[in-house]
Parts: structure tokens; C-alpha cells; sequence
């Protein structure tokens, strides 16, 4: 009877899985006419786009030239014959790319969906819960932007980070080589004036991180609405004192620049000049830590202890660099001071290397 029963399982297994093979070939079978269908779909949709996206190509290339008119780079004939150059151009892109789709559409008709015609694609197709959801061009055929007055790049600082006020000076309280600061941000950089480079504004946001170590032992006791310095009870083998900001840096740049000059386009580039940067920044404390490691009991302890410890929620402050390229001695300053009530007066200052990744 157990032999019986195996050879009835064995033979309802082999016939669900005969049933489940044919439908999926069934399936498989309906796939591909389904999916030609939205691509030719697609395909003639997109001759529309061609053409809008060619005629709004037409009207900047007619803008550009207009601002050359203007400058007097070019007379008026001259300009005459580029408009019409630049509009015969683009009518035969728009009749060369529509016989491209055309062909594509033909393909589709008389071949499978996984048909491969060799070419590469400009056109990205898209498909969610079974229908189409849209198409998109490439942009490597759309023109560059005549005048291009703002730009944007990655900053990212570090150095050396202290505290001065009331009789302190650098290196008094905290530790000097210890204690350091990163910056990460993205910045954007416009042109003043429209005819020079000379001066740039530059703005964006920054994420600061500002470190402190206490030096003989000290680490830093929050009561009530004070914040002090104090001697911890035993040998510290660490004490670190973090202050995390986010903040809206805008500094005013200064400093040569080469222009460089295209048929269609111009650019300002400052590589391999040297610049300098007068500015400040304002913006909020998002996060106060300290770390402390010591032992106790014969047992090492490591703490970090997340609070406010009334750190001021706006900071402010004054920020410079003078760089050459890419790379510029940077420095900052807070306004603000560290602790809203505190039993000196001390502000957090700043020294390293500003990079700025154009």
C-alpha cells in the first residue's frame, strides 16, 4: 500500500509540473506580442517629442546667436545665415530620426519583441504592473548652455579645532594636535557680474563637525542650565567633546579667472588661479556628544553620552580661505558662543584645508 501511495505522488507531481510548464509556455508565448505592442506604441508617441525637442533646440540655437548679434561678434547677415544653417539642420533632424523610428516600427511588426537590430538606443522604455509608463531621449544630443553663470561642487574641510575667549587662548584648555574639525558640503557658485569673473558668491550647506579634547582629566558637566569644565573623579584614557552643525556658508569669492571660448558656448574657469573667499555662515546644532573611556573596578568603561549639555542652538560665525585651484587654507570662527550659560566665555575656532571638488 506505502508503494502504491508513493508511485500516485510521484505521478501527480509529474502531471502538475507537465500543467505548469505549458501554461508558462502559454504565457511566454502571449509576452512578446504584448510588449511589441507598447513599444510601437511608444515609438509613435515619440515622434512628437522629435520634433518638440528639436524645434526647442531651433530656439536656442537662435538665442545664442542673437546674444553674439548683440555683442556685435557677428553682423547681421552673418547671423541670417547661421539661423537658417541651424534651422535647415535641424529639419533634417527631425526627418532623420523620424525615418529611424519608422524603421524601428517596422522591425517590431515583423519580428519578435526580443528581436535585436544591433544600434544603440536613445529611447529607454518602461513597464510597471503591466503597462507602459513612459519614455524618455538621452541628452547627449542637447546643445550646451551658452552662458552658464552658476556652477555647484562638492566642499569638504579638515584641520585643527580649539576654543579662545576670556584669557584662553589656543591650546589652554584643549589639547591642540587632538582636537580637529571636518566639513562636508555642497556648494553653489554664481557670477556676479555679467562680462567678468572677477567676483563669485558662493553659497550652499555644510555639515560641520567640531571636536575638542579636554586636557588633565576634564570633561564637561552639565547642571541644570550651566555647562562646566571639571576634573573627572579618575584617570581619564579619553575625553572627547563633539559638536555636530548644519549650517548655510556664503562667502564672497575673489580672484582671476581663464575664459574659454567655444563656437556655441563660453566658460570661466578658475584651475590653476589663485582665489580668495571673505564670508560666514549661520545655521543650527543638531547633535552634542561626549565620549569618555577610563577604567573602573579593574574594568575599562567607555561612555558616550548624548545630551544637549546647553550648547547654543543657532550658530553663527565668520569663515575665509585663500586657495590656489582646488585646494586653500581655510578658517573659521563661531560668533556664537559654545554653551548658552556658561562660566567663560568661549568660542569654537577653526584651522585646515578647504577642498573645493569642481
Amino acid at each position: 500500500m506505502n508503494t502504491i501511495t508513493k508511485y500516485v505522488v510521484l505521478l501527480t507531481l509529474c502531471l502538475i509540473g507537465t500543467n505548469v510548464n505549458a501554461q508558462d509556455n502559454q504565457i511566454k508565448d502571449s509576452i512578446p506580442s504584448e510588449h511589441s505592442h507598447y513599444k510601437i506604441e511608444a515609438l509613435k508617441n515619440l515622434k512628437q517629442t522629435i520634433q518638440d525637442e528639436e524645434r526647442e533646440f531651433l530656439k536656442q540655437e537662435v538665442e545664442f546667436i542673437n546674444q553674439r548679434l548683440d555683442k556685435g561678434e557677428i553682423t547681421e547677415s552673418e547671423a541670417d545665415k547661421l539661423k537658417k544653417e541651424a534651422a535647415k539642420k535641424r529639419a533634417l533632424n527631425i526627418e532623420n530620426r523620424i525615418a529611424i523610428i519608422d524603421n524601428k516600427i517596422e522591425l517590431l511588426k515583423r519580428n519578435e519583441a526580443e528581436y535585436n537590430d544591433g544600434l544603440e538606443e536613445s529611447v529607454n522604455f518602461g513597464i510597471s504592473f503591466g503597462k507602459f509608463t513612459g519614455i524618455s531621449i538621452s541628452p547627449r544630443n542637447k546643445p550646451k548652455k551658452y552662458d552658464k553663470r552658476t556652477t555647484s561642487d562638492l566642499v569638504f574641510a579638515i584641520g585643527f579645532n580649539n576654543a579662545i575667549g576670556d584669557d584662553q587662548k589656543i591650546g589652554d584648555n584643549y589639547t591642540f594636535l587632538t582636537s580637529g574639525f571636518v566639513e562636508l558640503g555642497w556648494a553653489w557658485k554664481t557670477r556676479v557680474f555679467k562680462e567678468s569673473n572677477t567676483v563669485r558668491l558662493k553659497y550652499g550647506f555644510s555639515f560641520q563637525w567640531n571636536k575638542l579634547t579636554p586636557k588633565n582629566d576634564k570633561y564637561f558637566v552639565q547642571n541644570g542650565n550651566t555647562t562646566t569644565l571639571e576634573v573627572f573623579p579618575s584617570e581619564l584614557k579619553e575625553s572627547e567633546f563633539r559638536i555636530t552643525n548644519l549650517v548655510v556658508p556664503i562667502h564672497f569669492e575673489f580672484g582671476p579667472s581663464k575664459k574659454i571660448e567655444r563656437k556655441d558656448y563660453f566658460r570661466y574657469s578658475t584651475s590653476d588661479h589663485f582665489k580668495v573667499g571673505i564670508g560666514g555662515y549661520a545655521g543650527f546644532n543638531i547633535g552634542t556628544q561626549q565620549k569618555l573611556r577610563f577604567e573602573e573596578g579593574g574594568d575599562r568603561v567607555k561612555q558616550k553620552i548624548r545630551r544637549n549639555y546647553n550648547a547654543s542652538p543657532f550658530v553663527y560665525g565668520l569663515s575665509g580661505y585663500v586657495g590656489y585651484g582646488g585646494l586653500g587654507l581655510y578658517v573659521k570662527y563661531d560668533l556664537s558662543p559654545m554653551f548658552k550659560d556658561q562660566s567663560f566665555d568661549q568660542h569654537n575656532l577653526s584651522m585646515g584645508f578647504r577642498f573645493d571638488l569642481d
